[in-house]
């Protein structure tokens, strides 16, 4: 799949306002059923971030959850960010990782990284699942630097207080705190859980700017916003939000990195540069997850 060709939507809007809305689409990946928001037909990205699904929530019987077998990365870098559950990360680097509700995994693929997420601890308990995957594609200058694994402990997360609103900064900088999450190119990521009836104006110093409504109803910019939506800010925000009930929100932004093309779990600003990676993942060229020898097949289409 590739969007290197299809035109940039135009924003007539003013700063302030609702640029468009992103209804997800929903895909059955088997254990669980996810939401995916990017890329969409009329948005490829909202700064560097290409791809953000919202999986779950979802409740598994002992013995089930999530089995996603080895499979490569390039020209990315993801994070899965967890409200409920827990998943067990594993890559070719050697890393053996639980991702647990308000930690971060961040991995940067670069010039390639084979990594699987399976079920963590609970798998012999009832257990539940529920947050966002999202990958941020890097800039040309690092789509093909080395392979690396950082995980971020929920408790190393800044967390603070705006008028009510429990704003968590997970990448990025804003309302005076910082994360430790380091990147590749300028981004913000935040969770902000909203009581019913609060508000909170999302800082406009970004060059695109977007929310996602998790849970809940927000009017943002003046528009209401449903749970399942993705909203684009008109020139990178400001944004106000104001809570018709409690609400989690997500808001992603940053700087766009360029046009970049997409296939499977590939992302390159190079056709050529994909079809490599694919010919490498055939004939088994990519390293492997230590310990485990399963792996799923480049798809045929």
């Amino acid at each position: 799949m590739s969007f290197s060709d299809a035109p940039a939507p135009v924003c007539a809007d003013s700063p302030g306002s609702i640029e468009m809305r992103i209804e997800p689409v929903e895909r059955d990946l088997g254990e669980l059923t996810v939401r995916r928001v990017l890329p969409s037909p009329g948005r490829r990205t909202v700064g560097a971030f290409i791809f953000f699904d919202h999986m779950g929530p979802a409740e598994f019987p002992p013995g089930k959850g999530i089995e996603v077998r080895p499979h490569p990365h390039i020209g990315l870098a993801t994070v899965t960010y967890l409200f409920e559950g827990e998943i067990m990360h594993r890559d070719s680097l050697g890393y053996e990782q639980p991702i647990r509700a308000g930690a971060v995994n961040l991995m940067t693929a670069g010039r390639g990284i084979v990594h699987s997420e399976r079920a963590g601890e609970d798998l012999n308990t009832t257990s539940r699942l529920h947050g966002i995957q999202s990958w941020m594609a890097l800039p040309d200058e690092h789509e093909e630097t080395d392979p690396a694994f950082v995980h971020y402990p929920a408790a190393t997360l800044p967390e603070v207080d705006v008028d009510g609103v429990t704003v968590r900064v997970i990448i990025g900088s804003a309302f005076g705190a910082t994360s430790p999450v380091a990147t590749l190119s300028p981004m913000l990521y935040l969770e902000c859980r909203l009581p019913d009836g609060a508000g909170i104006e999302l800082p406009g110093d970004q060059e695109e700017l977007a929310i996602y409504v998790v849970e809940g109803n927000v009017v943002a910019g003046g528009d209401a916003v449903d749970a399942g939506v993705m909203a684009v800010a008109a020139g990178g925000g400001p944004l106000s939000l104001q809570a018709t009930s409690e609400s989690r929100v997500m808001v992603i932004g940053g700087a766009p990195v360029g046009r970049r093309h997409i296939w499977w779990n590939l992302v390159s600003s190079s056709r050529e540069r994909i079809e490599q990676a694919k010919e490498d993942w055939k004939a088994g060229r990519f390293a492997m997850v230590p310990g485990d020898d399963e792996f799923i097949p480049l798809p045929e289409k």
